[in-house]
């Protein structure tokens, strides 16, 4: 595993400093019990991290939501970012992606009986749904991207690490990457490290142990992206799937929006001799302007084995665009991917310990209630 040094920006780091010292306050604050918790009376379970961009939340979200909803009812509590609405928002299947967000729409959309929530306010969030009618009020709450969110002292904090951006290389914002200090660690249960290389060797596991350094109750665990065969966008237009296999001869048009599209672009060089990127900043809503550079880019490949691939929370938003001409409907597909544990000893370990914290966790609210 390449492990190459952050990009630190050295002359931002008097900044960095007056910013963990706010930060750092803070959470002295929340620990001294001077600013309002609130722990919960559900399972609350905050799937976070410690740095600014993607470290592959909403794929081990979905993860979750897979593990869970065959046992228990579950809900997804989301910000919604860059959504225009405001408050407290239950998505549907049909929501407009400008009303709950991408990757809340997109778990809605792959996991209809789950219930998805977008509200900024976290903890008031929670109340909205413990009161929720029986027939629909969760057994789970999991809590995307609420690292941060000091208010809702949660049952248990899962922390996710881009095993491209180690952490313990890294500085605070501005400077670096980093939310908070790299002490803030300590909170979490259960830390992933995301992204990894599939053929991981002894000593790539052994440098993000050592660097990590985490305390003997916390558990350590190495997960990648497996990426599925190619599925249309608009299948009203293209209604085959494209197999991985297949791209070798075609030329790819990558265009995405999202924050660490560096894993992506590596399985697709190593399945197409032919690879165009288009990237785009995470979340962004795509113009008219943005659908003409891909008309450009593809006015200039001379050949008609084209197709162009996004990703899934891409996905949901060029089914909005109405800008899209019947040429790109046709040659445009997602890529799924799914979250795979390096080792099946630790993916077993890991879903043990979801499944006995959710069923003590229960268990302990039945006997306080008798």
């Amino acid at each position: 595993m390449d492990q190459p040094p952050s990009n630190i920006r050295r002359s931002l780091l008097p900044l960095s400093w007056l910013y963990g010292w706010g930060v750092n306050l803070r959470n002295k604050l929340y620990d001294a019990h001077i600013l309002k918790q609130k722990k919960y009376d559900i399972p609350v379970i905050c799937v976070g991290n410690l740095t600014v961009g993607g470290t592959g939340k909403t794929p081990h979200i979905e993860y979750l939501v897979k593990l869970l909803s065959s046992r228990y009812k579950v809900c997804v509590l989301s910000r919604g970012y860059k959504r225009k609405s405001r408050g407290f928002v239950e998505v549907e299947p049909d929501s407009d992606v400008e009303d709950v967000g991408d990757e809340p729409l997109q778990i809605k959309q792959k996991f209809p009986d789950a219930l998805v929530v977008v509200d900024k306010n976290r903890s008031k969030a929670i109340e909205k749904i413990i009161k929720m009618q029986e027939d629909k009020k969760p057994d789970v709450i999991l809590m995307d991207d609420g690292y941060q969110h000091r208010s809702v002292i949660p049952s248990l904090s899962i922390l996710l690490v881009d095993s491209n951006r180690p952490i313990f290389e890294d500085k605070l914002l501005p400077a670096g990457n980093l939310r908070e200090p790299l002490s803030a660690k300590a909170r979490a249960s259960i830390v992933l490290v995301t992204k990894c290389d599939p053929q991981m060797r002894p000593i790539d596991f052994r440098i993000y142990a050592n660097g990590l350094d985490l305390f003997p109750y916390q558990s350590l665990y190495f997960t990648s992206f497996d990426y599925g065969d190619l599925k249309p966008v608009f299948p009203e237009f293209q209604s085959e799937e494209i197999m991985l296999n297949d791209l070798r001869k075609k030329h790819v048009v990558l265009v995405t929006g999202i924050a660490s599209p560096k894993p992506l672009i590596d399985k697709l060089e190593r399945k197409t001799y032919n690879l165009y990127p288009i990237l785009f900043d995470d979340h962004h809503q795509f113009t008219i302007k943005d659908i003409e550079t891909i008309n450009k880019r593809l006015k200039n490949i001379d050949d008609d084995d084209i197709v162009i691939v996004t990703t899934e929370k891409d996905a949901v938003r060029f089914k909005t665009l109405k800008t899209l001409d019947d040429y790109i409907k046709s040659i445009l597909y997602y890529i799924p991917v799914e979250v795979k544990f390096i080792k099946k000893s630790e993916r077993e370990s890991f879903n043990k310990k979801i499944y006995h914290h959710v069923r003590s966790y229960q268990a302990n609210k039945q006997l306080s209630k008798k």
